[in-house]
């Protein structure tokens, strides 16, 4: 079973992606991904 995640940028704390990760895990995932609001690439971390 997968459990969803909210990414949330690091720079302007908005919420911009969804996606979902193994129960299993327990390290919060990070990604490079673009910000529309910051209109650059940014660190998303996950959500508490």
């Amino acid at each position: 079973m997968r459990k969803k995640i909210t990414l949330i940028c690091e720079t302007c704390l908005s919420r911009n992606y969804t996606t979902s990760k193994n129960k299993d895990v327990d390290t919060r995932l990070s990604a490079k991904k673009y910000c529309k609001t910051c209109g650059k690439h940014t660190l998303h971390k996950e959500s508490k």
